[in-house]
């Protein structure tokens, strides 16, 4: 892709968030949402393969739906109750429809289905974008106008979201596929405390947009797609093997690494709001996660590929315009975790 036309569509990306980020009134939540679909279109079709053709339609078509609901939600809250004002939202229908156009946004369940497949679909690079700063400006509406949405449907939504993440990742042999229902689940776990605690949520999507960035980057590092590839990738270099197991592991929320600090907030919180029911099935459907992230760690630490001769093969890592910003997140993908205290007292300010 020509160099200046992707600086436009990145900074039409930045500018859509911006905008929704800015704005309190539902027009102009819903244009900026706009530019931002608008802007990754091209950048997901760029390769010209029919599967990424495909992948970007199923995604236009779901988000033009999403931002059709998000519109006739609050122009029915503005007809019914005269507010245009997003913090204003009181109609039932209105609310119900507008929590229901930013789940199918972002991909949560049961409105999930076009994510693992548009995913699949897209090369590494730009399924990152699709799963980190895509999420934001829907995830800002949605901690805006959470006080209004009925809190057992983002309980419900939020437990199957958690449900679907871990059972729909266990027979998966596709890499991206496996990062959608991480992304699935894990955005389970953020509704989940959206309303008792949205500076909770908040923290789970900053280190969710962490552990994710330093996931598909060694990803595409070692170039590996699927389980197979993946197995073979310690060949290539064995450091970035191990650090690409611990950064699935701490995806799954696996103890001393960053990615079981908000599992163990989040739960905290749900035993104080009175909610043992739902942080038990949490911690369960956690476990579902964290057994397909531990297979994946199997496949690439515990076996060892036929026919390779590590005695030639090149153990250097190649320094690349990737290397720094994978080192940053990677590290912060595994040591936040001692920092849990400081959090905590962050966050009861």
């Amino acid at each position: 892709m020509n160099p200046y036309v992707l600086t436009i569509l990145l900074s039409s990306l930045g500018l859509g968030t911006v905008l929704t980020f800015a704005s309190s009134h539902w027009l102009l939540a819903w244009m900026g949402l706009e530019i931002n679909t608008l802007a990754i279109i091209p950048i997901m079709a760029q390769q010209h393969h029919p599967r990424a053709i495909e992948a970007t339609t199923k995604y236009f078509l779901t988000q033009a739906t999403a931002a059709a609901m998000i519109l006739f939600a609050s122009t029915t809250n503005a007809w019914l109750m005269g507010e245009w004002e997003i913090h204003q939202l009181s109609h039932p229908l209105a609310t119900t429809t507008v929590m229901l156009a930013l789940a199918l946004k972002l991909g949560l369940a049961p409105v999930h289905f076009w994510l693992p497949e548009v995913l699949q679909g897209l090369e590494l690079t730009t399924g990152l974008i699709l799963s980190t700063w895509q999420k934001l400006a829907p995830f800002a509406l949605m901690i805006q106008v959470a006080p209004t949405i009925n809190s057992s449907l983002l309980i419900a939504m939020g437990l199957l979201s958690t449900l679907v993440g871990g059972w729909g990742g266990l027979n998966q042999t596709q890499l991206r596929k496996i990062l959608a229902y991480s992304s699935i689940a894990h955005l389970g776990w953020m509704v989940l405390i959206l309303q008792y605690a949205p500076s909770l949520t908040l923290l789970s999507l900053f280190l969710y947009i962490i552990m994710t960035s330093s996931a598909f980057l060694t990803l595409k590092t070692n170039n590996s797609l699927t389980i197979n590839t993946l197995a073979i990738s310690w060949t290539k270099s064995p450091t970035l093997a191990a650090l690409t197991a611990l950064v699935l592991l701490s995806l799954g929320g696996l103890p001393p690494l960053s990615g079981f600090m908000p599992k163990w907030l989040i739960l905290q919180e749900l035993t104080k709001q009175e909610l043992p029911l739902s942080a038990t099935l949490a911690a369960m459907t956690a476990l579902l996660s964290l057994y397909f992230y531990l297979r994946l760690c199997y496949a690439m630490t515990l076996t060892i590929y036929p026919n390779t001769l590590t005695a030639t093969a090149p153990w250097r890592l190649n320094f690349t315009f990737i290397t720094l910003p994978l080192s940053i997140v990677t590290i912060l993908a595994l040591g936040l975790l001692p920092l849990t205290p400081a959090v905590t007292a962050m966050l009861t300010l």
